[in-house]
């Protein structure tokens, strides 16, 4: 996996022949702005805002008291796979009340990337729902917060009630080596499901 140079990566590739939709899900504040961000090779389309004290009353900031923005609409990223595939990213919104609008999103999606924090693994179950509910297929990567317990994945798994086909991995939202193998194991899933990215 590669990204186009520079100084072309505003264009898409002449030969590219398959765009992939992949959406990037999980709860409030678990680094989806980042992933997103860290991986796109063009500037990321971010609709973040300032939080409110309104937006305080109904977020759980337990944990995350340092947040001051958040994503109120969507992220959107871009990723050459190859001369012939690019990737699109679609971060989601991670609060509740958000959960009809990524909903929508789910539609022409191959797949979608969990990520998730050890702190709050609960807080996963709503988002692999509704995927599941979709029969959308997904990976999870669980972002390594600084300070956050790095549980065994095997606990992880046995946490979130995964199936064994189901990717787990880990990695660091930030660092574009670990987010980018976070997203092949979703993309090697999906090809070893279907094939679609083969024929998208």
């Amino acid at each position: 996996m590669h990204s186009a140079p520079a100084s072309d990566a505003v264009h898409l590739g002449p030969h590219v022949q398959t765009a992939v939709k992949l959406l990037v899900v999980g709860h409030f504040a678990v680094g989806k702005t980042t992933f997103v961000g860290t991986l796109s090779e063009i500037r990321p389309l971010r609709t973040e805002e300032v939080m409110t004290e309104a937006g305080a009353l109904v977020d759980d900031l337990a944990g995350i008291r340092d947040k001051t923005t958040t994503t109120v609409a969507l992220d959107f990223g871009r990723l050459t796979l190859n001369e012939r595939m690019v990737l699109y990213l679609f971060g989601t919104p991670g609060q509740q009340r958000f959960t009809p609008l990524w909903q929508d999103m789910t539609r022409g999606a191959l797949g979608a990337l969990v990520l998730a924090d050890t702190r709050r693994l609960g807080q996963s179950f709503e988002v692999m729902g509704v995927l599941e509910e979709h029969g959308l297929p997904y990976a999870v990567a669980v972002n390594q917060f600084p300070g956050a317990a790095a549980h065994p994945l095997d606990e992880v798994r046995e946490a979130l009630d995964l199936l064994p086909e189901t990717p787990l991995v880990r990695c660091d939202a930030r660092d574009p080596v670990s987010s980018t193998r976070a997203l092949i194991s979703l993309v090697e899933y999906l090809l070893n499901r279907t094939g679609h990215l083969e024929h998208a």
